[in-house]
C-alpha cells in the first residue's frame, strides 16, 4: 500500500510561494523608500520572483525523480524559510533581490512537489479531485496575500512581510519533516544533462501531455489577460479607483474558488475529461458575455467583473482535472511533467503581462477578443488530448465502478 500524506500538509505546502508572492506586492513601495531606490528597480523583485519560480519548476522535477519527494521538498521549504529570512534583514535592494530569488528558488520545489506527490498516492482519476483542494488553497493564498501584506506593512514596516514567509516555511518545513513520507516508486537512473534534456523530450513529444498543458494554460491565460489590464479600465475608463477594483475582483476571486470546490465534489460523478470540456465551456461562455457586453452595452462594472468570474468558475473546474490529466500522462517522470506544465504557464504569465499595455492602446474590443481566444484554443487543444488517448479510454468514475 502506497504512503498516505496528509493532504491539509500538501496544501500548506503549496500555499507558501504564492502567498510569498503576492504579499510584498503592497509593500513594495515602501520597501523602495526605506531602501532608497526607485520604482522600477524594486519591481525586480517581482519579476526575479515569477522567472524563478518558472525556471526553478524545470529544475526540482528532474531533481525529485532522482532523489525522491521528500528530500528535494525539505531542502525546498528550507532554502524557501532562508530566502524569507535574508530579504527581512536586507539593508539593500540587492540583497533584497536576492532573498526573494532564493524564495522562489525553494517555493518552485513546494508547487511542483505539491501535485506530483497527489498523483504518486491516488494515481489519475483519485488526484483530480483532491487537486481541486490545491487550487482553491492557491486561489485562496492569492486572494488574501495583498490584504494581509498590506496591513502588515501598515503595522510593522514592510520587513514583517518576510517574517511571516519564515515562519510558515519553517513551520510547513518541520511538518514536512514529521509527516511527509517518501512517495516515489519510480525513479530515474540518471542526473546527466543529456538525460534531462531526453526526459523533458519525452513529454514534451506526448501529444496528450501537451493538449492537457496548453489547455490548462490557455485558461490560466485569459485570467492573466484580465488581472493585468482590469485595474486600468477601472481607473481609465470606469472612473473607479483600487479600492473599488479591490472590491470587484472578489467576485472573481469566490468564483475560481467555488469552481475549485466545485471540481472536488463533481470528481465522484464525472469523469476527468468532462470536467475539463465542462469548465472549458463555462469559461468560453464568460469570455462570450464579456465581449458581448462592452459591444452591446458599453463597459460597467457589473459587465467587466460578472462574466470574468464566470470564466474563472469554468477555470475552477477544469484546471485542477487538466493538471492531473497531463501530469499522469508521464509514468515515470510525473515530476518532470509537473515542472515543465508550471514553467510554461508561468512563462506564459509573464510574456502576457508585457502584451497588456499594447493590447490596453489597441481598445477592449482587441482585448475581450483575445481573453474570448483563450477559451477557444483551449477547448481545441483539449479535444487534441483526448485524440491522442483515444487508445486508453478515459475510466468511469467511482460512482459508475
Amino acid at each position: 500500500m502506497k504512503p498516505q500524506p496528509s493532504l491539509s500538509l500538501l496544501i500548506f505546502i503549496a500555499m507558501a510561494s504564492p502567498l510569498a508572492l503576492n504579499a510584498f506586492v503592497p509593500a513594495m513601495p515602501d520597501a523602495a523608500q526605506a531602501l532608497q531606490t526607485d520604482i522600477g528597480t524594486i519591481q525586480i523583485t517581482f519579476t526575479a520572483y515569477l522567472l524563478t519560480l518558472a525556471f526553478g519548476q524545470l529544475i526540482s522535477g528532474p531533481l525529485a525523480d532522482f532523489f525522491g519527494r521528500r528530500p528535494v521538498l525539505l531542502t525546498g521549504l528550507g532554502l524557501h524559510a532562508a530566502g524569507s529570512l535574508l530579504a527581512a534583514l536586507s539593508v539593500g535592494v540587492e540583497w533584497l533581490i536576492a532573498g526573494r530569488v532564493l524564495q522562489a528558488l525553494g517555493g518552485s520545489a513546494a508547487m511542483v512537489l505539491a501535485r506530483t506527490i497527489i498523483l504518486d498516492v491516488h494515481g489519475r482519476e483519485g488526484a483530480a479531485g483532491r487537486m481541486g483542494y490545491v487550487v482553491m488553497a492557491i486561489a485562496i493564498a492569492q486572494s488574501i496575500a495583498p490584504a494581509l501584506g498590506g496591513y502588515l506593512n501598515l503595522w510593522s514596516g514592510w520587513q514583517s512581510v518576510f517574517y511571516v514567509s519564515v515562519l510558515m516555511g519553517a513551520a510547513v518545513w518541520l511538518l514536512a519533516l514529521w509527516r511527509l513520507p517518501e512517495t516515489c516508486t519510480e525513479r530515474s537512473d540518471s542526473l546527466r544533462l543529456g538525460g534531462i534534456f531526453r526526459r523533458y523530450g519525452d513529454v514534451m513529444r506526448c501529444r496528450q501531455y501537451l493538449g492537457y498543458a496548453v489547455s490548462t494554460t490557455a485558461i490560466a491565460s485569459a485570467f492573466y489577460l484580465f488581472v493585468g489590464s482590469a485595474p486600468y479600465l477601472v481607473v481609465d475608463q470606469l472612473g473607479g479607483n483600487s479600492a473599488d477594483f479591490g472590491l470587484w475582483f472578489l467576485a472573481v476571486s469566490l468564483a475560481f474558488m467555488l469552481g475549485s470546490f466545485s471540481s472536488t465534489q463533481l470528481a465522484r460523478w464525472f469523469s476527468i475529461d468532462r470536467m475539463v470540456l465542462l469548465g472549458n465551456l463555462l469559461s468560453l461562455g464568460g469570455a462570450a458575455l464579456l465581449l458581448y457586453g462592452a459591444l452591446a452595452a458599453g463597459l460597467s462594472f457589473v459587465g467587466l467583473f460578472v462574466p470574468m468570474a464566470l470564466v474563472t468558475f469554468g477555470r475552477g473546474l477544469s484546471q485542477p482535472n487538466a493538471q492531473s490529466a497531463a501530469i499522469s500522462c508521464a509514468s515515470g517522470s510525473a515530476g518532470t511533467a509537473s515542472g515543465l506544465m508550471g514553467f510554461i504557464q508561468l512563462l506564459t504569465g509573464a510574456a502576457i503581462a508585457q502584451l497588456v499595455p499594447w493590447l490596453l492602446a489597441q481598445g477592449i474590443t482587441t482585448l475581450f477578443s483575445c481573453i474570448l481566444l483563450a477559451p477557444i484554443i483551449a477547448l481545441l487543444a483539449h479535444w487534441q488530448a483526448r485524440c491522442a488517448g483515444r487508445r486508453q479510454p478515459d475510466p468511469a468514475p467511482a460512482s459508475q465502478r
